[in-house]
C-alpha cells in the first residue's frame, strides 16, 4: 500500500508539483462560491484517476519492466505456452521489484511522505523529496542516448526565415543529464533503456534452449525421423537442463545483480 501511494503522488507531481493539493472539501455555508468547491472536486477526480493508473506507474519509475520481459521471453525459450502462469510470473517479477526498489520506496517514505504526512513540510517540499529517489534510481539505468533522443523529440523548432523555410531545431545549451531533465523525458527514456536491456538479456537466455533444439533435430534427422516434431522431443531435454542448472535461482540473481543490489 505504501508502495502504490508513493507511486500514485509521484505521478501527480509531475510538471504541476507545485500546485498545492488540498482534498479538504469543507462545509458549502462556507464557501463564498461554488468555484471553491467545484475546484476540490476536480482535484478528487484528478486523485483517483492517478491511483488507477499506479500500475502503469510502476512499469515507468521501476524495474518491473525489465523483470517481466526477461520472465516472458523464458518461458518462450523454454517452449512453454502457459507455464508458469502469467499470474506466476508477474507475482515473481513484483517480489523481486519490491526487493529490488526497497532502498528508493524507504528514501521516498522517509524523506517525503512521512513528513508530508506529519505536516513537518508543505506539499511542495514533500513531492519533491518522494521524487528525488525514483529520479536518482531511473538516472542510474537510463542509457544517454535515450535521454539524448526524447530531448531532441521534444526541441522546438525555430521561426521561419525570411525565405519561409523552416530553420532547424533549437538546442538546449544545457547539456542532457538524467539529473535535470525533466521527468516526461526521464520516463520514456528509462522505459526505452529497460527493454533494451531486457531483449539483450533474452537474447542470451535463447542460446542454449537453441542449441538444444538444433542437436535435437540434427540427432531426429540421422535417424530418419523427419516426421517426429523436433520441438516436442527437445522439451523434457530443456526442462530438466533448467531444473538442473538452478535456472530459476540464477535467473532471479542475475536480475537483481544487475541493478546492483
Amino acid at each position: 500500500m505504501r508502495f502504490l501511494i508513493l507511486l500514485a503522488l509521484l505521478l501527480a507531481a509531475g510538471p504541476a508539483a507545485a500546485a498545492p493539493l488540498d482534498l479538504n472539501l469543507g462545509t458549502l455555508g462556507s464557501l463564498a462560491d461554488g468555484a471553491s468547491l467545484s475546484g476540490r472536486i476536480v482535484q478528487g477526480i484528478v486523485l483517483l484517476t492517478v491511483l488507477s493508473v499506479a500500475p502503469g506507474l510502476l512499469i515507468m519509475v521501476t524495474c518491473f519492466t525489465r523483470i517481466i520481459v526477461v520472465l516472458s521471453l523464458l518461458r518462450s525459450a523454454l517452449g512453454l505456452q502457459q507455464s508458469p502462469p502469467n499470474m506466476v510470473l508477474v507475482s515473481l517479477a513484483m517480489f523481486l521489484t519490491f526487493h529490488i526498489m526497497g532502498p528508493v520506496i524507504d528514501s521516498a517514505w522517509q524523506d517525503g511522505l512521512r513528513p508530508l504526512l506529519n505536516e513537518q513540510v508543505t506539499q511542495e517540499q514533500g513531492l519533491e523529496r518522494m521524487i528525488e529517489p525514483f529520479r536518482g534510481f531511473m538516472a542510474s539505468h537510463v542509457r544517454d542516448r535515450d535521454l539524448a533522443a526524447f530531448a531532441a523529440f521534444t526541441a522546438k523548432p525555430k521561426a521561419a526565415g525570411e525565405d519561409g523555410a523552416a530553420k532547424p531545431l533549437e538546442k538546449d545549451e544545457r547539456p542532457v543529464t538524467a539529473e535535470s531533465v525533466d521527468l516526461r523525458l526521464l520516463m520514456p527514456a528509462f522505459l526505452l533503456s529497460e527493454l533494451r536491456r531486457a531483449f539483450e538479456i533474452g537474447f542470451l537466455l535463447f542460446l542454449p534452449f537453441l542449441v538444444i533444439d538444433m542437436v535435437v533435430a540434427a540427432i531426429l534427422m540421422a535417424m530418419g525421423m523427419m516426421m517426429l516434431p523436433p520441438v516436442m522431443i527437445a522439451l523434457p531435454f530443456k526442462i530438466i537442463f533448467f531444473v538442473l542448472t538452478d535456472g530459476w535461482f540464477l535467473i532471479a540473481g542475475s536480475l537483481i545483480r544487475s541493478y546492483g543490489v
